[in-house]
């Protein structure tokens, strides 16, 4: 059944014991693999009478990123290590350290033959899923800030065909990389993300949290948070940009007049009709936009600082990761 925002509910919540980092789901079923700050990776089934995460293996720190390569399951943290497991035997098949900083994200190509790691050593780096071989080392984020402080990199994205990878950084800086070679191609700026004080605080906070390219690889959409006033908090409004990836032109802007915080996660519609957004601060939101008429369509309470979603190929079905809380959201009649 199509995807419906409009129709958006949830219709499940079980509360964890930790925070939920990140999570990625089995295909064709109910069960979702996830990463925690309990240093560790779960399988757990929405399905099942009870719900019963059960632990597969685990790191030595908070687990950022879970990714699926047909039985593999590769999860970075703030270890540094990526891990290869195999599920199906059960085994972990290799764990190494893979980045000189903690690494923020791990994610798959939709085919599942590729997978990109971002660290804070301002580093991505593309794998061969199945054998765990180092591809490309990705470096063009600087790692500095303009006023001399380390800087992050948070986010990365695959466009549909696999063929382009983008990553994005505190400082709001965008990179597009060819995967098949490891080159740049392209480059886009969205400051806005990023708030330094230079007074109260000489501290920073921000930056680009969430990346996705629309169907045809044409549009890029950025999420993070706007202006912040007292960066002790995350309180700048939650923001989204488009941008036209030929051109590296901001196509337009969203700020929720509703909800502030970050959008830690975006993903377009499987025809691009509408973007989700989902993130938060103290308490998590949902976002539903129409990139094409350039409006909100939904913003909705989540209930939980929202840290990841996975969602069923039509997007019909969402699987929500946050603070001590797994949750399952529908957009259907």
């Amino acid at each position: 059944m199509p995807a419906k925002p409009e129709q958006f509910k949830t219709v499940k919540e079980h509360g964890f014991k930790a925070i939920c980092f990140s999570l990625t789901l089995r295909p064709n079923t109910a069960k979702v693999v996830f990463g925690a700050s309990d240093f560790k990776v779960y399988e757990a089934d929405f399905a099942a009478t009870k719900f019963e995460p059960k632990e597969l293996y685990g790191h030595e720190s908070y687990v950022t990123g879970v990714a699926l390569a047909g039985t593999k399951i590769v999860s970075g943290g703030y270890d540094c290590k990526l891990s290869w497991f195999d599920s199906a035997a059960n085994k972990m098949i290799k764990s190494e350290t893979a980045h000189g900083k903690w690494i923020r994200g791990v994610h798959a190509s939709k085919d599942g033959k590729t997978i990109v790691s971002v660290g804070d050593d301002m580093v991505a780096k593309l794998w061969d899923a199945e054998s765990g071989k180092l591809l490309h080392e990705l470096k063009g984020h600087a790692e500095k800030t303009p006023t001399n402080f380390n800087s992050m990199l948070y986010a990365a994205a695959f466009t549909d065909d696999g063929k382009t990878v983008a990553t994005g950084d505190k400082v709001g800086k965008i990179i597009l990389w060819d995967v098949a070679t490891g080159k740049k191609t392209g480059e886009l700026e969205a400051p806005v993300f990023y708030t330094w004080d230079p007074t109260a605080r000489l501290h920073s906070i921000g930056g680009i949290r969430s990346l996705a390219f629309s169907p045809d690889g044409k549009t890029l959409a950025v999420g993070g948070s706007g202006k912040i006033g007292n960066i002790d908090h995350l309180e700048g409004k939650a923001r989204v940009e488009l941008f036209d990836v030929a051109t590296s032109k901001r196509t337009w802007e969203h700020q929720s007049d509703k909800f502030a915080g970050l959008v830690n996660h975006l993903q377009f519609s499987p025809d691009g009709s509408w973007l989700l957004g989902a993130g938060g601060a103290a308490e998590g939101f949902y976002l539903m936009l129409d990139p094409v008429g350039k409006k909100s369509i939904r913003q909705e309470k989540a209930g939980m600082h929202i840290h990841d979603v996975t969602t069923t190929p039509d997007m019909s079905t969402l699987y929500v990761a946050g603070h001590n809380k797994l949750a399952i959201c529908e957009c259907k009649g």
